[in-house]
């Protein structure tokens, strides 16, 4: 009985071993194939695909206008503390307080890429963006600030 198990094992092994072979000599023997992209040779023309995830980034207008409510959907979607929302209170033309972002930090060195903080976003104020050269020597640079010096919130956006 567990001689029987173990040689389908090794059959079973072998098996996998012949088709990634396969597939090796199939790449080995089409040259007009090639998947393998020169980097960074190609740096001028690299093609990144649409769903890859980089970093998190906030995008922002022309006037230094953002979308971001300060409604922390983002730092509490995150699995491991990445994202953090520091919040304050203006103060509107009418005299009321409202709620507005100061500053939203960002943990590159702590985050997976999961994207679960952009699909938490109610408001699109985040999105990954595909920069994916992060190599610093002093990890202090991998903690950024999204949002631009002075930047506010778009009218419009609640």
């Amino acid at each position: 009985m567990f001689i029987v198990k173990y040689i389908k094992d090794i059959l079973g092994a072998v098996k996998s071993l012949a088709i990634g072979m396969k597939r090796t000599l199939y790449y080995f023997t089409h040259h007009k194939e090639i998947i393998t992209q020169q980097y960074p040779d190609n740096k001028d023309t690299l093609v990144l695909p649409e769903r890859f995830k980089g970093e998190v980034v906030m995008p922002h207008n022309e006037v230094n206008e953002h979308r971001c409510t300060g409604c922390t959907a983002c730092e509490l979607a995150c699995p491991n503390g990445t994202i953090k929302v520091v919040t304050k209170f203006d103060i509107t033309p009418d005299g009321k307080k409202k709620k507005a972002i100061d500053k939203l930090v960002y943990h590159l060195e702590l985050c997976t890429m999961c994207n679960l903080c952009i699909e938490a976003c109610p408001s699109d104020a985040i999105k990954m963006a595909q920069t994916f050269e992060h190599s610093v020597y002093d990890r202090s640079q991998l903690t950024k600030i999204l949002n631009n010096p002075g930047s506010k919130i778009m009218e419009g956006v609640e």
